[in-house]
């Protein structure tokens, strides 16, 4: 679920969060960092559990129409518990594996905040691919896992309110959610009728390098911030470091630390890394800055003989 960009970005949030408490320790660092990891994997079952209770309150609505529908003999499909009984929703909704997350985790953010289904509910509700779904004389999975996809992409993932509400819920949530909704509608797609259970629960981090390498990564920057600091000393011609931005300054700290302490990591995917982080977290004119100063280190340390590589490929 994590790629080692994203792993990195916990790492610049871990210290932007961190560094300027009075006494912060190493292990306090490590436990922010595994908390915020974390923290992913439950934003993860809660984007699911969305589900369950959008199915739910698919049922009460079917129930109140339904009361409706007797006082006035009609009705508006010849099966109104279609989705209801969607198969690829009861899939993840009755799942022993989620709902053991679940209760574990003892989720309820979506009972106590039920609006934010109701909404996402009533819009879906009144699009032609719902009514078209609906209007089908059958459907089988691959109809079934289509609406579910389209509601999950284009209802529940954009929506305004949800956004807001993941937001409030925990700080580093939202810089999460972009990379959840994609990892989800990627699982949505390959999911298969056979799919077993505990497909629903993949691993966070699937390389235990990865993780060693976000551990060591700020292992590195919290002990050593002060000598990588000087190695931007006299090279950021018309910055003095008291104006460059904390978190451009963080970034070229992160990138210095990379270039000089990881030698399997190859100089230009540290760049790159980088600047795609910095064109996200910084300015256009701060990413084209960060760049700059770290491609130059980079040669400079070569030249120097400071950047040692090694492995297939490497410089």
């Amino acid at each position: 679920m994590l790629t080692r960009r994203h792993i990195r970005i916990k790492v610049l949030q871990t210290l932007y969060a961190l560094q300027k408490s009075p006494e912060t320790s190493l292990d306090s660092y490590q436990r922010f960092l595994k908390k915020s990891m974390d923290g992913v994997y439950s934003l993860y079952l809660l984007q699911l559990h969305f589900f369950k209770y959008f199915r739910d309150w698919s049922l009460r609505e079917v129930e109140a129409r339904q009361k409706a529908y007797l006082e006035t003999s009609k009705s508006t499909f010849v099966d109104p518990l279609r989705f209801y009984n969607n198969s690829f929703l009861t899939q993840i909704t009755e799942s022993e594996v989620l709902f053991d997350q679940w209760d574990r985790r003892k989720m309820k953010q979506w009972y106590l905040n039920e609006k934010y289904v109701a909404n996402v509910h009533a819009s879906f509700t009144k699009s032609d691919a719902y009514l078209e779904y609906m209007n089908l004389e059958q459907v089988g999975y691959a109809e079934d896992k289509e609406i579910v996809l389209l509601l999950f992409r284009e209802f529940l993932a954009p929506d305004d309110g949800v956004y807001d509400f993941i937001e409030d819920e925990q700080l580093t949530w939202i810089d999460d959610y972009p990379v959840v909704n994609t990892f989800i509608l990627k699982r949505f797609s390959a999911a298969r009728k056979q799919t077993e259970d505990t497909y629903w629960l993949p691993e966070l981090i699937t390389e235990d390098d990865d993780l060693d390498f976000g551990r060591k990564l700020l292992t590195k920057v919290a002990l050593k911030y002060g000598e990588y600091a000087k190695e931007i000393e006299g090279k950021t011609p018309n910055w003095d470091q008291d104006r460059i931005a904390e978190i451009d300054k963080l970034l070229l700290i992160l990138g210095i630390a990379e270039l000089l302490d990881f030698p399997s990591i190859p100089p230009k995917v540290t760049l790159n890394e980088y600047l795609e982080i910095a064109k996200e977290y910084s300015t256009p004119k701060s990413s084209l800055f960060i760049n700059g100063i770290l491609d130059n280190l980079s040669t400079t340390y070569k030249e120097e003989g400071r950047l040692i590589k090694s492995g297939r490929g490497l410089l």
